[in-house]
Order: C-alpha cells, then structure tokens, then sequence
C-alpha cells in the first residue's frame, strides 16, 4: 500500500473518529461539521471530501464505532478457546471484560445515539444487524459449543446458553447504572461477573 493510500486512510479514519466524538458529545441535530474538522485535526474541505454531508459522516462514524465496539467484544471472548482448569474463573474475566466494555464511554455514546435518532436514520438498524448484540451471541454461542463438546459445560443448546450469559451480565445494568447516569466501579462490576457466572454455571455446568 503507498503512503498517499495509506494517508488518504488514516486521514479517514481520524475523520470518523472525530466525529463520532462530537456526535456523542453533541447529538447529530447540534454537532457541526466544522467541529468534526476541528477534533479530527483537518480542514473543513478534508471532511466533505471524504464524506460528502452531515448524514453521510453520521452513518460512517456510527457504523465504524459499532464494528470497533465489535471486534473489541469478540476479543474479550478469546479466553474461552482455552479456559485451563478452572472455567468459573475464565468466564468471570470475560464476563468482567464484557461488562467494562459495556458501560464504557464508547458503548454508551453509541447507544445514546441510535436510541435517540433511529426514527431518523432507519438504516441505523442495518449496523444492529451487522455488529450488534445478536453478532456477540453467535460468537459466544460458538464457544460455549465447543466447551459443550469437550465436557464442560451442558450439551443443550449453546445459542441459548449464549443469550442466558449476557442477560445475566447485562440485565442488571440499567437498575445499578441508573439508566446510564451511574457509573460502576470496577470492583462492583466484577462482583456483576462473578454473580452471573454461579448463575450460568448452575444451570448449564
């Protein structure tokens, strides 16, 4: 790949970053492009000719923000390919992770921001479909399968067993977050973990 590839990319990327910042900070409707420009470290021009409108940007930042929030949850899942001896311990730190994740400033921001203007970017829902929760079940569904088949867990339906795990995880958060406006320390959102998983493993170890 040449430099001016390369550049083009970062440029773009810095783009996106930027303005997925503003637009979590100022909501779409009062987020301006030169704003963007400013937090992205570009020029004003840069922007429209990367992303040609306000609506554009906002559909890319989103959609590059849920694919990173993405990849980032499917990482904190990789313990599970090899959980050792002790699986309670392993699925605690990738339900610890999961929940760091979750209440982080980037999951948070992205939620705002598709409950607040899906009614006017429908396709805000093909993002959903493409790097959302359900992604996240097929993947943990995937592991709990094979931790089935060598004898560790229940052989049931592991896509269930997905589902179970993060209802667990997450169920509790909107009552101890306060809708969002709480934030959790670290040491309650292992204790979230640790309980979730004497409740998983009690019904699927």
């Amino acid at each position: 790949m040449g430099s001016t590839t390369r550049g083009r990319i970062d440029k773009r990327q810095a783009i996106l970053e930027g303005a997925f910042t503003v637009f979590a900070r100022q909501g779409y409707a009062q987020a301006c492009v030169q704003e963007i420009a400013a937090e992205a470290g570009v020029a004003k021009p840069t922007v429209y000719n990367h992303l040609t409108d306000k609506a554009t940007l906002f559909r890319h930042a989103m959609e590059e923000s849920a694919r990173t929030a993405l990849e980032e949850r499917l990482a904190a899942l990789e313990p599970l390919a090899r959980p050792g001896d002790d699986l309670a311990a392993t699925l605690t730190d990738v339900g610890h992770a999961l929940l760091r994740l979750h209440t982080g400033g980037r999951w948070c921001a992205l939620r705002r921001l598709l409950h607040a203007e899906i009614a006017h970017f429908p396709d805000l829902l093909e993002i959903i479909d493409r790097y959302g929760p359900d992604r996240l079940d097929q993947a943990l569904a995937d592991r709990l399968a094979r931790l089935a088949l060598a004898g560790r867990l229940r052989a049931a339906d592991p896509d269930l067993a997905a589902e179970q795990f993060t209802s667990l995880l997450l169920g509790p958060l909107e009552a101890r977050t306060r809708l969002g406006t709480r934030t959790l320390e670290d040491t309650e959102l292992r204790e979230l973990a640790e309980a979730a998983v004497r409740t998983f493993l009690a019904a699927w170890g």
